[in-house]
């Protein structure tokens, strides 16, 4: 999509489409969209739950693992070099022996993080629906 970064540029509502349905021919849903990449990450299990803790306060890499249960030292290491590699978290090592490394959410990790914690939200508020209908679907099944 291109946007003009012209001052004074102005885009005519009644010819722009709609941002949905830009993003519904967009390149997201193209194979080869770089975008797909970011989405993996932030919408990945762990991903979600990172930002979502990190969203609170900077977190050292042990607290981090304590506050998100079930996932292994490999995988939250992984999912922090995404995120950082993507811009959403800060890694910030502190020259003291033995090591100690924080990380915190950049302002796109924060607006990144209020987003998930929104579709977060909607599954929690949800939960006892999507458990009935999986009752359900088992049950029939």
């Amino acid at each position: 999509m291109k946007v003009s970064t012209k001052k004074g540029a102005r885009r005519n509502p009644a010819r722009a489409p709609a941002l949905s349905s830009q993003l519904a021919r967009g390149d997201l849903l193209a194979a080869a969209c770089p975008s797909r990449e970011v989405l993996k990450h932030v919408t990945s299990r762990w991903g979600v739950l990172v930002l979502i803790v990190l969203e609170t306060r900077m977190h050292r890499f042990a607290e981090l693992r304590r506050a998100i249960g079930g996932v292994s030292e490999r995988m939250l290491a992984q999912t922090l070099r995404w995120l950082e590699g993507d811009g959403l978290v800060e890694r910030i090592a502190h020259d003291v022996v033995p090591p100690h490394v924080e990380y915190r959410l950049t302002p796109l990790g924060r607006d990144a993080a209020r987003r998930v914690r929104g579709l977060a939200d909607w599954i929690e508020v949800n939960l006892p629906r999507v458990l009935a209908a999986r009752a359900r679907t088992t049950v029939a099944a």
